[in-house]
C-alpha cells in the first residue's frame, strides 16, 4: 500500500513538474479522496497547496476530511480566508470538530473566523463533550423526521435535504425533539402506499448511547450490532447527533495505537511516525525507560543479597538470562492475551478466578516442557560437550526446579496485574510486557537463588 502511495505521489509530482494541469485535474476527479489524502502527504509544502487548487469544490472538502493534521495545517497557512471559508465550510460537523481539536491555538482562530455562524455553533456544541465521549465523535447532521409524516413527504423532505446529512441510510423520528424510532431508507423505498405514515412503519425499540459514554464503548457497540450509524441522546433522551461506523474505525485505529504504544512503555504519539522528530521520539520514550531502568534496582539488590552463593557457585550466573528472558517471555505471553480480551469484552473482573485457573494449568504444562528440555540442555550441551565441571545434577536439578516455578509465577503475574489494573480503573495496557518483565525477573531471581540455595548449600 505504502509503495503504492509512492507511485501515485510521483505521478502527481512529474505532472505538477510538467505543469500539466488539465490532465493532472482529470486524473484527481476519478481518483477516491482517501487516495488523494494519501498521496498529498508525500508532496512538499509547495506542491501541496498547488495539487489541492486542482480539486473542484466538493472533492476538496472530502480529500482535506481525509490528510493528515500536518498536511491540513500546512494547507491552512497557504490559504486565503476566501479559500479556507470554502474548505471549512463544506465539512461535515464532526470532521470540522476534530480539524479544531488537532490545530494550533493560532489556527484554531483564523479557522472558527472562516467558517459560518451555524458551523462554529455546531462545532462549539460537539466541543463541549468530553474528551474521548460519543458526544465528541458524534455528528449533528442527520435526517429527522415527523411520525406524522407521509412517506411522500418524508422522501420530499430527504431530496431537499439530504445533500448536507452524513447519512440518509437511517433515519431517525423524533417527538419534540425526543427519539421516538427509527426508519431506514429501504423500508421507505419498499412501502407502496405514500400515504402511509411514517409513525406507522418506524421501529420503536432504537437503541441508542448517551453523550458521555466512552467512545470505545460505542465502537463495540458498532460492531456488536452491525449498524452503519448509532444515535446520541441526551439525558433527557433528546437526539442530539449520530456516530457513523467511519467515525467508529477511526476510532478503533487510534484506540488500538494508544494500546499498543502502552503496551511497549511509549507515550501514545499524536502524529505519524515520518511526522515525528527525533525530540518527540525521545520524550515519548525516556520517561518509561528511566522508571523501568530504576524499578530494576530491585533485581540488583536481589543478586546483592545472595552475593556469597554466587561465589560459591559461579556457575549459576550463566542460567541467569535464560531463566528471567523465559520468566518475561511467558508473562507477556499471558499478559497480551488477556489484555486482547478485556478490549474485546470477552472476559471481565469476574472471569478472574476462570482465567488463573486456566493460565495456571497452561503455565505447568509449559513449564514441564521447558523445565525437562532445559534438564537435557545443560547435561548434554553444557556438561559434556562444553567439559564444565561445575554443571552437575543437582545444579541442572535446581536450574529446572526454577523454570517451572518461574513460569508458573510469570502467567500468573501476567493474567492478574492487567485485570486488576482494569478493575481499579487504569488501562489495562499498561500493564504489558516491560512492566511484567521487570516484575518477572525480579522474583525469577529470588526463586532461583531461593532452590539453590536449598540444594546447593
Amino acid at each position: 500500500m505504502r509503495e503504492s502511495t509512492f507511485s501515485i505521489a510521483g505521478s502527481i509530482r512529474s505532472l505538477l513538474e510538467q505543469k500539466k494541469y488539465n490532465s493532472l485535474k482529470d486524473i484527481l476527479t476519478t481518483m477516491n479522496p482517501a487516495d488523494i489524502a494519501a498521496a498529498a502527504g508525500e508532496m512538499s509544502e509547495t506542491e501541496l497547496p498547488l495539487l489541492f487548487r486542482l480539486l473542484p469544490k466538493a472533492q476538496a472538502a472530502d480529500v482535506f476530511a481525509e490528510m493528515e493534521p500536518e498536511c491540513q495545517e500546512q494547507l491552512i497557512k497557504a490559504f486565503s480566508d476566501s479559500e479556507l471559508a470554502l474548505v471549512i465550510n463544506e465539512l461535515y460537523v464532526d470532521d470540522a470538530a476534530d480539524l479544531i481539536e488537532d490545530m494550533p491555538a493560532n489556527v484554531v482562530k483564523r479557522i472558527l473566523k472562516t467558517a459560518s455562524p451555524d458551523l462554529r455553533r455546531e462545532i462549539n456544541e460537539i466541543l463541549r463533550y468530553p474528551e474521548n465521549s460519543a458526544g465528541s465523535v458524534m455528528t449533528t447532521e442527520f435526517v429527522a423526521l415527523k411520525p406524522e409524516m407521509t412517506l411522500d413527504e418524508a422522501m420530499t423532505y430527504l431530496r431537499r435535504t439530504g445533500i448536507e446529512k452524513e447519512t440518509i441510510y437511517n433515519c431517525y423520528v423524533t417527538r419534540k425533539g425526543v427519539l421516538a424510532g427509527i426508519v431506514s431508507l429501504k423500508d421507505m423505498l419498499m412501502a407502496a402506499d405514500g400515504t402511509k405514515l411514517i409513525g406507522d412503519i418506524m421501529k420503536t425499540d432504537v437503541i441508542s448511547v448517551g453523550t458521555s459514554v466512552d467512545r470505545e464503548e460505542v465502537a463495540k457497540m458498532l460492531s456488536r450490532y452491525r449498524f452503519m450509524a448509532l444515535p446520541v441522546v441526551d439525558d433527557e433522551e433528546r437526539l442530539v447527533g449520530i456516530i457513523t461506523f467511519d467515525d467508529v474505525i477511526d476510532v478503533i485505529e487510534e484506540e488500538t495505537t494508544e494500546d499498543i504504544a502502552k503496551m511497549a512503555a511509549i507515550t501514545p504519539p499524536e502524529k505519524t511516525y515520518l511526522h515525528l522528530g527525533v525530540f518527540d521520539l525521545f520524550r515519548s520514550r525516556i520517561p518509561w525507560l528511566l522508571l523501568l531502568m530504576v524499578s530494576a534496582t530491585f533485581t540488583g539488590m536481589i543478586i546483592t543479597g545472595f552475593e556469597e552463593a554466587l561465589a560459591a557457585q559461579v556457575v549459576l550466573t550463566a542460567f541467569i538470562p535464560m531463566l528471567m528472558d523465559t520468566g518475561g517471555n511467558t508473562g507477556s505471553q499471558s499478559s497480551v492475551t488477556v489484555i486482547r480480551a478485556l478490549s474485546l469484552d470477552e472476559i471481565g473482573f469476574r472471569s478472574l478466578p476462570q482465567v488463573v485457573w486456566k493460565e495456571v494449568r497452561t503455565a505447568l504444562l509449559c513449564g514441564a516442557t521447558l523445565a525437562a528440555a532445559c534438564f537435557c540442555k545443560i547435561m548434554l550441551v553444557d556438561r559434556l560437550l562444553m567439559h564444565n565441571e561445575a554443571v552437575t545434577l543437582t545444579v541442572a536439578l535446581a536450574v529446572s526446579l526454577t523454570m517451572v516455578v518461574t513460569v508458573v509465577v510469570a502467567k500468573f503475574i501476567g493474567c492478574v496485574l492487567p485485570m486488576l489494573a482494569k478493575r481499579l480503573g487504569f488501562d489495562p495496557a499498561v500493564m504489558a510486557s516491560p512492566f511484567i518483565t521487570t516484575i518477572v525477573d525480579a522474583l525469577s531471581l529470588l526463586v532461583y537463588f531461593t532452590i539453590a540455595k536449598q540444594l546447593l548449600f
